[in-house]
């Protein structure tokens, strides 16, 4: 992959404030969720850049190989739990829109598991992941990430 543009250098002001709006909502729900939420965003969006820096992110927040690994194959793997999997199920209605509108499905087991707030926290959440997902597929970005220990 070879970077188009550097949106950083381009857009400072911008992408610090998406930078921090990013921040702002991912810590309205738990660590492990958002990462999740993130990876298979961005699984789903072959987002290349953003599986790594969300898988590292994942991993040194103690989250577990297998989990990591199984997570495009979520549907079938015993080791989600039914809040995760209304979280992943909304994850993919909301960034798979263009494929037909499924969240209706999803809706309700998104509604049985979370709060109001939190159902907007997390929409906005995966908001936030197609947009960098868009960002680093767009541009070309590849951010290295050094390897942390969980």
């Amino acid at each position: 992959m070879t970077a188009k543009l550097d949106p950083f250098a381009a857009a400072p002001a911008v992408m610090k404030s998406w930078f921090a709006a990013s921040t702002t909502i991912a810590a309205g729900l738990e660590p492990s969720l958002v990462e999740l939420v993130k990876i298979r965003a961005s699984q789903i969006n072959a987002c290349a850049n953003c599986i790594n820096m969300h898988t590292v992110e994942a991993r040194a927040q103690g989250e577990t190989e297998q989990r990591i690994y199984l997570l495009s194959a979520w549907r079938e793997a015993p080791c989600y739990t039914p809040r995760e999997r209304a979280a992943l199920a909304w994850t993919e209605a909301l960034t798979r829109l263009s494929e037909g509108h499924t969240q209706e499905a999803a809706h309700a087991d998104l509604a049985a598991q979370f709060s109001d707030e939190e159902q907007v926290k997390l929409t906005l959440m995966i908001n936030v992941i197609n947009g960098w997902n868009r960002l680093a597929v767009g541009f070309g970005l590849w951010i290295e990430q050094p390897v942390k220990a969980a």
